[in-house]
């Protein structure tokens, strides 16, 4: 299964509504879809999900690194030789986890499609038939908010309270009435997305953890792991990383210095479905459980999550594989399934899903944005 051609294309989806984060606004959501092609015709699909300010890569720059540096040293690479590929990237170019997992992604989809089977076989198998779902409450203020995870109710169970950004006070204040708004019928959970200091974290996590919040993500910078430690060791509320957990050498890093309670593992972060898998060995040697991050996918990269995510023993917290809700059109057609609070894991060859070459089309981004002093000003380039 010789490679073929490696095609890009960064298209720009609509959202429901606009998605707070501590680093960020999403009014719109940028991906980068990869099109594999192999000499035998089988094709292959990734998807690199991007939110602004939470990595090191962008739409543009991604594109380039795939077109004009990865892309050209692949084509006649057998990929079924999955391992091998991951190193040769390496050997071409250092870093770059988003691109080099874009492709990966296509790749695996290609290799389980020539193969009739689900892409969870070619990880182990799969473990668990759905996972449960989890909601993030990403307006910031609290009416809003409630009124948002009253309405999910049916689907979800799980949610996630923004809290990193703005007062401290008023985030845990608003995280805590949330909470209180919901009682028994869910379980709220905050994500602080580095926002804190390691003295604002002591004193908001306990505040949390005495009104009830069931975990605590990423409460400080990521590169702060004896913080980390100090704060996993003081509370009983599980403290869980992300952005500190981005390599297999961070996750070893973590578990040696019992420095998280869970960790949350991304594909597109951690660069790939191979690494993705790496990352959850360790956690799971060490004890350490999991919880199934997202960078806002559509039907490609989440359905991509799932089957990942469904073959890893120790992802018991969940995932927050909400995209195609917040979505409010896609590139692909549908082929998540959510029942019961949970998604279900795609049983379809590869990750099952169709492009719609229109609508990638329709979505593809065409021109730059010139930026100005007033936003309004923004026009094509």
């Amino acid at each position: 299964m010789k490679l073929h051609s490696i095609d890009t294309t960064i298209v720009d989806l609509p959202v429901a509504r606009p998605h707070k984060l501590a680093m960020a606004v999403i009014d719109r959501h940028s991906q980068v879809i990869v099109r594999v092609r192999t000499e035998c015709g089988v094709e292959g699909l990734g998807e690199i999900a991007i939110i602004p300010h939470y990595g090191e890569e962008a739409p543009g720059a991604i594109k380039s690194m795939i077109d004009e540096v990865i892309a050209p040293y692949l084509v006649g690479y057998d990929i079924r030789r999955l391992e091998g590929l991951v190193q040769f990237m390496d050997q071409i170019i250092k870093n770059n986890a988003y691109a080099k997992g874009g492709i990966e992604m296509a790749c695996v989809d290609a290799i389980a499609r020539a193969l009739n089977v689900p892409a969870y076989q070619l990880f182990g198998g799969k473990l668990h038939d759905s996972i449960p779902l989890l909601w993030v409450l990403g307006n910031g203020v609290i009416d809003k908010d409630i009124a948002e995870a009253e309405a999910r109710l049916g689907d979800y169970k799980l949610f996630l309270v923004k809290i990193g950004k703005g007062d401290p006070r008023e985030n845990v204040d608003r995280a805590l009435a949330i909470r209180d708004a919901l009682g028994d019928r869910a379980q709220v959970r905050v994500d602080i997305n580095q926002g804190w200091d390691e003295a604002t974290a002591t004193w908001g996590i306990g505040e949390l953890q005495a009104g009830g919040i069931e975990i605590i993500e990423q409460p400080l910078p990521g590169h702060n792991v004896e913080g980390m430690r100090r704060l996993t060791e003081r509370f009983t509320v599980p403290i869980m990383a992300d952005e500190g957990v981005m390599t297999a050498q961070d996750a070893l890093r973590i578990a040696q210095r019992n420095a998280a309670d869970a960790l949350s593992v991304k594909v597109t972060k951690h660069g790939g479905m191979l690494r993705t898998k790496q990352v959850a060995n360790i956690a799971q040697a060490a004890g350490i459980r999991l919880f199934g991050g997202t960078m806002i996918e559509g039907q490609i990269g989440t359905s991509a999550y799932a089957q990942i995510f469904s073959t890893m023993p120790n992802l018991t917290l969940g995932a927050q594989l909400f995209g195609p809700h917040l979505l409010t059109d896609d590139i692909a057609s549908p082929v998540i399934a959510f029942k019961d609070h949970a998604l279900v894991v795609p049983d379809l060859p590869g990750f099952g899903v169709t492009l719609d070459t229109d609508k990638l089309k329709f979505y593809q981004r065409q021109a730059c944005l010139l930026y100005t002093s007033d936003a309004a000003d923004d026009t094509p380039c």
